[in-house]
């Protein structure tokens, strides 16, 4: 959908009055585009009459089933028909190449050429419903010329909406089972196919009402997290694909999406960010922003974009996160503000606030993610979980930020709030029994709630224990049952759940789960399958490396964390070329007990603690019994070694 469209022009006028172009305002000091040279592919969407693009006999631009917009390239049955376009590059780099493409029969072909030369190519398979296909990478240098193909085969080929994307250097996972070696090389390959080249010209306020978009915009770093047929990203997607975005070096796309965010919560919008924002990192989405008083918001995700910042922060060590403006005020407001204004509902005491929704629907403010019930919520489970880590992260930034009185009140708040959901928000009960949310006129709620349901053990708010077991029998009993949402997006929420549970076979069971429908139709049919739905690879590839594999970086105080989460029967997991601030490194873990770290590239040394399962073993580094340390972490008992690791060097760490 990043095509650039002057018949939109003239729909400006006509629909400008439905879905006006809302932008935040201006925030100085915003980083400039990086990455490659712009690619620029004309009318990618066909929807010129395929201005730029060279057509064969029995090959043109229709109406009948566009996969967006309103028209899009066909070729009929038969040999030798084609749809091609070439391109110039005006500068070096490397890209990926992706297009919507739907099939009658099987034959066709999509391919990429460079000065004539085969690049890239693929056998399209017999689909009649469009999926979303990547070529690439491929690496241009001034002068170039690409050619992207459409080919016939033995049915009609339908392609719409091309998209390029920059090539991101790209972990590489090698394991002792080669699904969890393939389902990350599918999860990074799928996640890259949806970053956005910055400078590229595309439609705005693309959605499935206007599906043309309203006017166009040059988009800035960022990547799709959300609806595939919607041209922007939405809070609550973001927060959660950031993980594996920070895996695959999407860094600078993270800061800007959190940095557009941050700028939209202001006091007009009750420090509410906007819940969407097209790709230009400006314009609120017009399918969920009406006015200052009337977009949807959900409360959770005000607290998950603090969170994920100090996670960024982590991964990059970049002091922006610590020293803009816009994105310390917004942890600020989002703390502070927020919570006092949106609280009032229910009698919390003296010691503690808990932001609050409405109970009356999206537009006006939910307390929970769960779109799917119409309970009145005021406060909910995924709320106060999300309050929690919100809390726990603004600790971590003040302390960062030399701040020590802001980061001892904060990690005094996350420690009253935890304490006060456990004593009294949570109730008394076990399993089904405990309460997850409370209505507006403050009555209890238990049973299976969904995401206010399985939030509170993935963000650690529930205390370690027999209670904190059971509820987690009771979401994997649910999830199972007839309880399971069914949306793909919802199922990915599964595994970080159970790895944050230590249930490491029951996550790998559900990260098998979602791959294993990546090629199923998805619910809402503008999705294709549902492995062209963003969220499914980018959260398969950060559960694979922080997930599995227990990577914490910490970028600024140059240290690296590890906690071998293997399920049973991998042997072992190893992952090369992860970038972590200024460093590269590659990790292997053998089973639960052996972890060998390499730091490939860097300009100083890494502490690197490794964490082992278990009190008081014996830790040996390169053969050598080093003195150990026992941390007990939410609950769990880890002998823990730390060794310095100056680049080029290799480590193994033993515990016995």
């Amino acid at each position: 959908m990043t095509r650039s469209r002057t018949a939109l022009a003239a729909a400006v006028a006509l629909l400008t009055a439905l879905a006006p172009l809302i932008t935040a305002p201006a925030v100085a000091g915003a980083p400039p585009p990086v990455g490659p040279a712009v690619l620029t592919v004309s009318d990618p969407g066909f929807e010129q009459g395929g201005r730029g693009w060279e057509f064969t006999s029995g090959a043109g631009t229709a109406t009948n089933q566009p996969h967006a917009g309103s028209r899009l390239a066909y070729l009929d049955a038969g040999e030798g028909l084609k749809v091609s376009q070439t391109v110039t590059a005006t500068g070096h780099g490397a890209y990926v190449v992706s297009a919507w493409i739907a099939t009658g029969g099987p034959g066709g072909r999509y391919a990429l050429r460079v000065n004539g030369s085969p690049a890239a190519a693929l056998d399209l398979p017999a689909a009649s419903s469009y999926r979303r296909h990547t070529l690439g990478p491929v690496a241009l240098a001034p002068g170039d010329r690409l050619e992207i193909a459409f080919e016939s085969g033995r049915g009609w080929v339908n392609a719409d909406d091309v998209m390029v994307s920059p090539a991101a250097a790209v972990p590489h996972v090698t394991s002792s089972d080669p699904e969890a070696a393939e389902m990350f090389a599918w999860a990074a390959g799928k996640a890259n196919s949806w970053v956005h080249l910055p400078g590229t010209e595309g439609p705005l306020n693309a959605d499935e009402r206007q599906t043309g978009g309203i006017g166009s915009g040059v988009y800035a770093p960022s990547y799709w997290a959300g609806y595939a047929n919607r041209s922007g990203y939405y809070s609550r997607d973001t927060a959660h694909q950031l993980s594996g975005a920070g895996v695959l070096g999407l860094h600078a796309e993270n800061k800007a999406m959190l940095r557009a965010f941050a700028a939209s919560a202001t006091a007009e919008h009750a420090y509410y960010p906007v819940w969407a924002l097209n790709f230009d990192n400006r314009t609120y989405l017009s399918i969920d922003y009406r006015r200052p008083d009337l977009f949807v918001r959900e409360v959770p995700a005000v607290f998950e974009l603090v969170q994920k910042a100090e996670e960024a922060y982590r991964w990059t060590g970049d002091r922006s996160y610590l020293d803009d403006p816009a994105l310390w005020e917004f942890y600020l407001h989002a703390t502070e503000e927020f919570v006092a204004l949106h609280d009032g509902r229910k009698d919390n005491g003296r010691r503690v606030k808990v932001a609050e929704g409405t109970g009356k629907g999206i537009f006006q403010g939910v307390a929970s993610y769960n779109e799917q019930s119409d309970e009145p919520l005021a406060e909910a489970g995924d709320a106060i979980a999300s309050q929690y880590r919100a809390y726990e992260a603004m600790a971590s930034l003040a302390r960062a930020k030399g701040d020590k009185a802001l980061a001892a009140d904060f990690a005094r708040r996350a420690r009253d709030l935890k304490r006060y959901f456990n004593a009294e928000w949570s109730g008394s009960g076990s399993g089904a029994e405990m309460v997850r949310g409370y209505t507006t006129d403050g009555q209890p709620l238990t049973g299976w709630g969904k995401e206010n349901s399985w939030f509170m053990p993935m963000k650690g708010i529930v205390a370690p224990g027999a209670r904190r077991e059971a509820y987690l029998d009771y979401i994997e009993a649910q999830a199972e049952g007839e309880g399971r949402p069914d949306n793909i997006e919802a199922l990915t929420y599964l595994p970080d759940t159970f790895l944050a549970g230590g249930r490491p076979d029951t996550a790998w069971a559900w990260m098998r789960h979602v791959y294993a429908q990546k090629d199923v139709p998805h619910v809402n049919s503008r999705q294709g399958t549902n492995g062209d739905y963003p969220e499914v690879s980018f959260t398969l590839v950060g559960q694979t490396v922080q997930g599995l594999m227990g990577v914490s970086p910490d970028a600024p105080a140059r240290t690296l964390t590890t906690l071998s989460r293997l399920p049973s029967g991998m042997e072992w997991l190893a992952v090369e070329d992860l970038r972590i601030g200024d460093s590269v490194f590659a990790l292997r873990h053998e089973g639960a007990d052996r972890s060998v770290l390499t730091h490939a590239e860097g300009s100083a040394p890494y502490v690197w603690e490794a964490r082992f399962p278990g009190a008081g073993r014996t830790v040996t580094v390169d053969g050598t019994v080093r003195p150990a340390t026992t941390k007990v972490i939410d609950g769990t008992a880890y002998t823990t070694v730390r060794v310095k690791v100056a680049p080029g060097r290799t480590v193994t760490a033993e515990a016995r």
